[in-house]
């Protein structure tokens, strides 16, 4: 989001969960009240196995604290994993570390840089390039079995970028404004389209809006999407819950929050 969309709550910034993919919960940058929202669409914060934030600004890491003592029943337990950019686990120059060295004292902690490649059981994580404030930021691109969720976290469009999100079935990107609308690290609409046809993804979703789009119609502009790229595109509603069964055989399930 951008600072009046978060500081208003037009839109909850509580990131998003993919559920059950092999056997895990992964709860990616959770924002300002991602643990309230999780209690409110039914989900428990003490369920997730690997919190994913990717990079050091506050509508994407403010409550990764409180859901590692959720993760770690109450910093009682070694339990979970904290995946995260350089500046959010480390801190670089002036951005971060976000999550304090008690919090990162339980869950097994990985720093990941853009390119960077890690495996959890049948889980492969590559971490993806971003043209951003923080220089550190990162996306993030799971593979399980053959199906692939790719999210390109906060990012400009550049040149190469449908290159680190090859293969994805479902893409997930931050979109800031409509059409051709653009502020500096964030991709418009019209990027975004263009995007989506180099990927070629078979859903794709727009997430992070800023307060002017979502003033605007969020949902005409994921149409004009779709119809110009033959690709089903969507803009992510407040507790939108999405079944992955048509993607992939082993039915994760996506929370929007």
């Amino acid at each position: 989001m951008d600072g009046f969309a978060t500081i208003t709550q037009k839109r909850m910034t509580g990131g998003f969960r993919i559920e059950d993919i092999d056997g895990k919960n992964i709860h990616v940058d959770p924002g300002p009240g991602a643990l309230v929202r999780t209690y409110q669409f039914g989900l428990k914060p003490m369920k997730v196995n690997i919190l994913m934030v990717s990079h050091s600004h506050t509508d994407h890491y403010t409550d990764a604290e409180i859901i590692i003592e959720a993760m770690t029943n109450g910093m009682t337990r070694k339990r979970g994993v904290v995946i995260g950019g350089r500046s959010v686990i480390e801190g670089y120059e002036r951005w971060g570390p976000c999550i304090s060295k008690y919090h990162l004292s339980k869950p097994k902690v990985v720093v990941m840089e853009a390119d960077d490649h890690q495996k959890f059981d049948n889980l492969n994580l590559t971490a993806t390039k971003t043209l951003h404030g923080d220089p550190k930021a990162v996306g993030f691109k799971i593979k399980y079995d053959n199906f692939i969720l790719s999210y390109t976290s906060d990012t400009e469009y550049f040149k190469d970028l449908h290159k680190h999100h090859e293969g994805a079935d479902v893409l997930i990107a931050s979109v800031i404004r409509s059409g051709s609308e653009r502020v500096r690290g964030h991709m418009s609409g019209d990027d975004f389209e263009a995007l989506v046809k180099e990927v070629s993804p078979k859903l794709a979703i727009m997430t992070h809006l800023g307060m002017k789009f979502i003033m605007e119609s969020p949902e005409r502009e994921a149409q004009r999407i779709t119809e110009s790229t033959g690709i089903k595109t969507i803009a992510a509603r407040d507790g939108m819950r999405i079944d992955l069964e048509d993607f992939n055989t082993k039915q994760p399930t996506l929370d929007q929050f």
